[in-house]
């Protein structure tokens, strides 16, 4: 799905959270969106999924201008928001079911989804036995079943563990290159931005306004090595300079004499 954002901002009474944005992003486009907190990243996604409306300019999500709840996406939030009462199967057909459709037809995809994310031997486990990093598969899988165009991802992997993060990210990528439908990831991470978008669309300090897109050149997949890549080195180090000038972050290493 094709999204397209001219002049796209966001106010709350007085106050701006999202200056003027305008992107273009392309059918089966990995874009991941960086930025400091409060710099209307989250905003930006719910203006795209037609939950927030814009205050000025438009948003189009294929084709189409966004005035209301887009349904042909699927959303990924960074607490999974699983049903307790639910096992692993019959939250990912929550979906189904939420869209006015019988669940039985989507057993099949919905079985090799869990299988696709690792869970194929979980899925009449309940999210109470599942661990962080399995719930967000889960998660990730209802998001998927109706076959979405559009992927929304807001800080899906912010709460796990560093290791389960890093396989979390590598188990996404799998999933976009078998599948290629538009996502937009939404990080704090410079690492992760860089190692799963096809361009990096870097935010400033509120109000949020669009302050570079770079392009990422890394071959894919991109595993655990890619991280040497001096591509990745390259893109990484711009990203981190483009924050330290705008004061996000500090160079730090002087003492501090009492």
């Amino acid at each position: 799905m094709r999204l397209q954002l001219t002049n796209a901002e966001k106010r709350f009474g007085a106050m701006q959270a999202l200056a003027p944005v305008n992107l273009d992003v392309q059918d089966g486009e990995f874009i991941s969106i960086v930025g400091p907190s409060g710099c209307g990243k989250s905003t930006l996604m719910r203006m795209v999924a037609g939950l927030l409306p814009v205050s000025g300019g438009t948003v189009q999500a294929g084709g189409r201008m966004v005035t209301g709840p887009v349904t042909e996406l699927g959303i990924v939030f960074q607490q999974p928001v699983l049903l307790d009462w639910r096992n692993a199967l019959d939250n990912v057909l929550f979906q189904v079911e939420m869209r006015g459709q019988r669940p039985g037809p989507w057993h099949d995809r919905a079985l090799a989804l869990l299988d696709q994310v690792g869970l194929k031997d979980f899925a009449a486990s309940y999210p109470h036995a599942l661990s962080g990093g399995m719930r967000q598969r889960v998660a990730i899988a209802r998001a998927l079943v109706h076959e979405p165009g559009l992927l929304l991802m807001d800080e899906p992997f912010g709460a796990l563990d560093a290791l389960t993060r890093e396989q979390m990210r590598i188990d996404l990528e799998t999933i976009w290159l078998r599948r290629k439908m538009t996502v937009l990831f939404v990080t704090h991470s410079v690492d992760e931005a860089v190692l799963l978008a096809d361009r990096v669309v870097v935010m400033s300090p509120r109000p949020g306004r669009v302050e570079q897109v770079l392009t990422i050149d890394l071959p894919r997949p991109r595993g655990l090595a890619a991280r040497r890549n001096p591509e990745f080195l390259r893109a990484e180090e711009q990203i981190t300079g483009i924050f330290l000038d705008r004061g996000v972050l500090s160079r730090g290493g002087t003492a501090h004499r009492g």
